[in-house]
């Protein structure tokens, strides 16, 4: 059987260390020259604490350090474009990204914007970015997003929709996964996160065009990890093992759709974070189960492979094994104890016609579903998942 051509690409350089973020500022300084460093954070971690000892380190290994605490969820392109100013206003030679994704998204965007003259609006899309960056490090404090290691930042534009921006100028030239960052990471935002991250898997190993066998194998590994953690990570906050493997399989999946594109799961879930302002990982979470049970319809022959990939227990043939995928999956969910209906998280019925709408501006996601969505499929499953 011959290979279909295909291209992979992912971040040069990775550690992972338990504690490893006490050392950041020695790791970064025996790779990198530059020593005016941005910190792009958000409040919470500053407040938790998290902040200044890293902050102390990179001190103490030579790095002029300048903090941009501003980051929220769904970032607008106003914080993008104040961080960047920071940035030129403090002559910031290296960027560094701490956080959630939205953290990880902003540095990356600010550490292009300050290496070239383009502007942001003309970076959205894929492969839009003609400039090139300052040095980059991103160091994840959530197993989700699987962002310090994709070429993706999504940014809200006006009130309420996301666009991407897709570049091989985005991947980082350094990650250090540090799980013990994600220790005080609740049990919600743990759940929501790791599903997020599984959505990712998921959607990677089905993805219609760039599917992959580098994908795949990373897909289904990162499955693998996160399906058998979440649970523990969930109820124990503390367990080293879970945390390690959520972070580790939050990084495999992030590395399988950067290359094998996801689509219906997250073209829905970004109007619901739009509109009603609401964790990305959760929204994944919540239109999981009927684009599952969708997609099943094409995609069972792949779902059992990934029933097998997790060991869910039971035989049969390839309808079968995908039905016991997909239990398994929303078992799963349920047992984590995020919320599980639109109507849960204060989601109002009449806005289901306007979220289906919304979701057909993304095309760029939805052209990779293994089936069509058109704007009354998307209504149907918004339906469903009320």
């Amino acid at each position: 059987m011959t290979l279909v051509p295909f291209s992979f690409s992912t971040v040069p350089h990775m550690h992972l260390e338990w504690g490893g973020a006490a050392k950041l500022g020695t790791l970064l300084s025996e790779r990198f020259s530059a020593r005016k460093l941005l910190l792009v954070t958000d409040r919470g971690l500053i407040d938790a604490g998290l902040i200044a000892p890293i902050e102390t380190a990179l001190t103490e290994a030579g790095f002029s350090v300048t903090l941009f605490d501003e980051v929220v969820a769904d970032p607008p392109e106003r914080i993008v474009r104040g961080c960047a100013e920071t940035a030129r206003d403090h002559g910031v030679d290296i960027v560094l990204g701490l956080g959630g994704g939205s953290s990880l998204d902003i540095a990356k965007l600010v550490a292009v914007l300050i290496g070239s003259d383009q502007p942001l609006s003309e970076m959205y899309g894929i492969g839009n970015v003609t400039g090139d960056r300052v040095p980059l490090a991103l160091v994840p404090t959530t197993a989700g997003t699987g962002s310090e290691v994709t070429n993706i930042s999504i940014i809200t534009t006006g009130e309420t929709t996301k666009m991407g921006v897709v570049s091989p100028q985005l991947y980082a030239d350094f990650v250090l996964l540090d799980a013990e960052l994600t220790v005080g990471l609740p049990q919600l935002h743990t759940a929501a996160t790791g599903i997020d991250a599984m959505v990712h898997a998921i959607e990677a190993y089905t993805s219609k065009f760039k599917k992959n066998p580098l994908s795949d194998a990373l897909a289904r590994e990162a499955l693998r990890l996160l399906s058998g953690s979440l649970l523990d990570a969930c109820k124990d906050g503390k367990n080293r093992e879970a945390r390690e493997n959520m972070l580790l399989g939050a990084m495999l999946a992030g590395q399988a759709f950067a290359n094998s594109p996801v689509a219906a799961v997250h073209a829905l879930a970004y109007p619901l974070g739009g509109h009603f302002h609401l964790p990305h990982g959760l929204t994944n979470a919540l239109m999981l189960g009927p684009v599952l049970r969708m997609n099943a319809k094409v995609a069972a022959p792949l779902y059992a492979e990934l029933a097998d990939a997790v060991s869910v227990p039971g035989q049969g043939n390839a309808e079968e094994r995908s039905e016991a995928f997909v239990t398994h999956m929303l078992k799963l969910m349920d047992e984590s104890g995020a919320p599980r209906r639109l109507r849960d998280v204060d989601v109002t019925d009449n806005s289901l016609s306007m979220l289906a709408s919304d979701a057909m501006k993304q095309q760029r996601l939805l052209v990779n579903n293994p089936v069509e969505v058109t704007e009354d499929v998307a209504l149907e499953l918004y339906r469903e998942a009320y």
